[in-house]
């Protein structure tokens, strides 16, 4: 499986996604929002671009769509109940996406951002997820779009948290910079954290750091729901939280200091 990660440039810190076949070239574009980049990067590598999928409705993921059909005749691909025009194929969690003759990817159902979102899981040796707005490198998605956050917490605990520690993770936004700021802001005694932040403020993001879900565990607040000392900095703010609050509980007072951070 290739992976090309194309880095759009523009003020939401977009990335898209190839991801293609060695052995036949065929490619499923992620989120094109930057038809061109998708097209101008295809021809590069020899790519013919076949399938399309929309991890979620936002137009900053579809707004791509229309004219990256109209260049390749792409089918398009995204959640069956998104609400994105001319859907080809709608999927439903464990559904498989086969890319020419060697990559295969499972989609898995993860609301929260929105109520209609799939990451993409592959099935290689060294997992890779393509979390969109699910989640992100140091962070994880707001819900003020049409999602839920006790819903988003569902997909962090019961799907997320349960993938192999070496997992690659390719967001649909660079963010990281700013939510490992949110994570010291939380936890000001996470050195992993500061030590990454320094690495990767000042980051090209067209060769942006691929972390990995054990990575994740370290510097992802949102993964951080028993640490003593995000506990005891939401109980200054929430003077009602109990000491020893429950996972959920965390996850939302976070998620809602994040909304305004």
């Amino acid at each position: 499986m290739i992976v090309e990660q194309i880095w759009t440039a523009n003020s939401l810190r977009n990335f898209n996604y190839l991801i293609a076949c060695p052995e036949t070239g065929e490619a499923l574009a992620i989120d094109p929002l930057d038809h061109q980049r998708c097209l101008e990067r295809a021809k590069q590598r020899g790519f013919q671009i076949t399938q399309i999928l929309n991890t979620h409705e936002h137009g900053d993921h579809t707004g791509g769509n229309a004219p990256l059909q109209a260049a390749t005749g792409a089918k398009l691909l995204a959640h069956a109940k998104a609400k994105i025009p001319n859907i080809d194929r709608g999927l439903s969690a464990k559904d498989v996406i086969r890319v020419g003759k060697t990559v295969e990817l499972e989609a898995l159902d993860t609301p929260g951002h929105t109520m209609s979102h799939v990451c993409l899981l592959s099935h290689t040796d060294t997992p890779a997820l393509f979390s969109g707005d699910t989640m992100f490198n140091a962070g994880a998605g707001h819900c003020k779009g049409g999602g839920h956050p006790q819903s988003l917490y569902q997909t962090f605990v019961k799907q997320l948290h349960t993938l192999p520690d070496q997992t690659l993770i390719y967001p649909g936004h660079d963010y990281i910079a700013n939510n490992l700021r949110f994570t010291l802001d939380r936890e000001p005694d996470n050195e992993r954290a500061r030590g990454l932040l320094a690495q990767v403020q000042d980051q090209d993001p067209e060769r942006a750091l691929v972390s990995t879900l054990a990575l994740e565990r370290e510097i992802n607040t949102f993964f951080r729901l028993q640490s003593p000392s995000v506990i005891a900095k939401l109980r200054e703010t929430f003077s009602d939280l109990p000491e020893q609050p429950d996972a959920e509980t965390v996850f939302l007072k976070l998620r809602e200091l994040r909304n305004s951070w």
